[in-house]
């Protein structure tokens, strides 16, 4: 072993560390990855900049724009509603067509998107047919996984994998080359869900569904410290105010700026407006506060002091939201929206302390306070979806849906036919897009997840680093040689099969699966080079591994979607996923060999 491989495999150990612990965003994990290979020249800056040769991530690029497409005609919100009408059906015909509407049209789109427009209507559902929206929203997030494995254009792992074969010397695989195991996953997957899957589901419940009428009203209310106060020079406890019943001061604002401190420690001066939530049988207590008035008094130049019906609602942090990463402070939350965030619920917990200096994460689930209107305004909002109902396809949009749909199948159809390639066609169809209006550029570019982009170009750039470094060929040969010690040879080539299937479905589950799907790729050239066979049906099984994410939340983008929405518990994802992951090991071990000459 020579240094740069042993520096290689540092490196990786501590990416996949830093992908399994989330402290920093994947994204930015492989962008140091990438600089420190510069840096060390282990990755030179011709080879580094072939990356961008790779038709991955500009096809994955396109085909988010072609999705936006879909989504801003209204043609996914449309099937959403019209799904929104089966509620007649009862849990069980509702759970099978509900899967297969969002299966097919995630073979087609990024699936995302889709989850992201259903689940207001399966949370409606679910309280149509009294069951909980968790016996659901599990089921949601792995329909549109199994509709994203029989395409190319499915997900962006198989373009992603598709792309590493092209430029190991393979035919680019084709746009239903995958549904050849895909498409049997996906009737074991939806059978398993019916027949045994559901009745693992937990009764969970979402933040909302937990707290009872009277908490799901308060009363927005704006006060202020009188002059010559009694409460002047107090805090909060001290002022008696906390020991009201029914009383929440949720902001306190002084020369028109929000304090950012503890308000537990804010001495009150004169003329500081209290902002408080008040539930309708706390309203009397607030009127009995002293040294506060609801009223506006010009002694003190302040303006008339409202009083608003507020509602409870939840929301969720979008993929390409605006206020990922950044604090409620920083990103000064109730102004910006006119909500007040009481509550956050990430990976099982619910968080309600500290949360100025928490820093949103995509799939946060908010509970957040607002009057109608405010409510109405963020409905608009990209940035947080709202999940209290569903949503309403913009009619002057929807005269572009045959426009939108003529451009997805003429991709699909002449990338399938052969006629052109998919990046050449995917670049095409956008483009068609943007000068026919139908997605406006600014849009466009927006629906772009532009980490995924980053994280795919990064770890395109580690695959090269191992290549060329040899550590690509070392970890494999350990690895076959591992399999010769205790497989007979005529098995040899279908135990490493196994064995890339099963570590490829393992990083997935713990990392990103592009980034799994990268390094697994990588390796499996080597891999078949050392048995002496095609590395296609290798190919095919880490695509479909690093898209069989369902033991865990983490592992795919709408596990983490349904996650905090669902009020799920890490636990649920094992219980109800490893079962489902080994169901789909068993018939990948056995389509692909039947498929593919190994």
């Amino acid at each position: 072993m020579t240094w740069e491989i042993a520096f290689i495999f540092f490196l990786l150990i501590a990416a996949l560390v830093s992908f399994a612990l989330e402290k920093i965003p994947p994204d930015v994990t492989a962008l140091t990855l990438f600089a420190v290979l510069l840096l060390s020249g282990l990755l030179p800056v011709e080879k580094a900049l072939s990356v961008f040769s790779n038709p991955a991530p500009i096809t994955i690029g396109a085909m988010f724009i072609l999705s936006a497409g879909l989504g801003k005609c209204g043609l996914i919100d449309k099937m959403a509603l019209a799904m929104g009408k089966l509620a007649g059906l009862g849990h069980l015909r509702l759970l099978f067509f509900m899967m297969v509407a969002v299966a097919v049209m995630s073979a087609f789109i990024n699936n995302t998107p889709v989850v992201v427009v259903f689940m207001p209507i399966v949370l409606s559902l679910a309280k149509k047919l009294d069951i909980a929206a968790s016996k659901l929203l599990i089921p949601l997030s792995y329909a549109s996984i199994f509709g994203g494995m029989c395409t190319l254009i499915g997900t962006s792992t198989n373009i992603l994998v598709s792309g590493i074969a092209q430029n190991a010397g393979q035919e680019p695989l084709r746009m239903f080359e995958f549904a050849k195991v895909g498409f049997p996953i996906l009737v074991v997957g939806i059978l398993y869900i019916l027949l045994f899957g559901r009745k693992l589901l937990p009764v969970r419940e979402t933040l909302t569904a937990i707290l009872s009428e009277e908490e799901r009203r308060e009363y927005i209310t704006e006060a202020f410290v009188e002059k010559d106060s009694s409460i002047a020079g107090k805090t909060l406890a001290g002022a008696n105010i906390l020991k009201k019943k029914g009383i929440r001061v949720i902001e306190i604002i002084r020369f028109g700026v929000v304090l950012q401190n503890d308000l537990n420690s804010i001495v009150l001066k004169e003329g500081d407006r209290l902002i408080m939530a008040c539930r309708p049988s706390g309203i009397a207590h607030a009127q009995t506060l002293e040294g506060v008035d609801f009223v506006s008094e010009t002694g003190l130049g302040l303006g008339q002091i409202a009083s608003h019906e507020g509602m409870l609602v939840e929301g969720v942090i979008g993929p390409n939201s605006s206020v990922t990463g950044s604090t409620i402070t920083e990103i000064n939350f109730r102004q910006r929206f006119r909500m007040i965030v009481l509550a956050v619920h990430r990976r099982g917990v619910n968080l309600r302390e500290k949360l100025g200096t928490l820093r949103l994460e995509f799939g946060d689930t908010l509970l957040m306070l607002g009057t109608d209107g405010a409510i109405n305004q963020l409905r608009a909002n990209e940035d947080i979806l709202l999940i209290d109902r569903p949503p309403v396809p913009v009619q002057s949009n929807q005269r572009k849906i045959p426009i939108v749909l003529a451009t997805v199948a003429a991709v699909v159809g002449s990338a399938s036919l052969g006629f052109v390639r998919i990046e050449f066609a995917a670049i095409v169809g956008a483009i068609f897009l943007f000068l026919t209006g139908c997605v406006r550029p600014k849009d466009g570019y927006a629906s772009i997840q532009w980490n995924i982009l980053f994280l795919i170009c990064a770890m395109l750039g580690m695959g090269i680093a191992m290549q060329d470094t040899g550590a690509s060929t070392y970890l494999s040969s350990g690895i076959v040689g591992l399999v010769d010690s205790f497989v007979p040879p005529e098995y040899k080539a279908l135990a490493m099969l196994a064995a890339v299937y099963i570590i490829t479905n393992i990083l997935t589950e713990i990392l990103s699966n592009n980034a799994a799907a990268v390094i697994m790729a990588t390796l499996v050239v080597g891999i078949a080079t050392s048995l002496n066979v095609d590395a296609r049906p290798f190919f095919i099984a880490v695509a479909i591994a690093a898209s069989a994410s369902f033991a865990t939340p983490i592992g795919y983008q709408t596990n983490t979607y349904v996650y905090g929405v669902g009020g799920y518990r890490f636990s649920d994802f094992i219980r109800v996923g490893i079962p489902l992951n080994i169901l789909c090991f068993i018939v990948a071990m056995i389509t692909i060999p039947y498929f593919w000459s190994l």
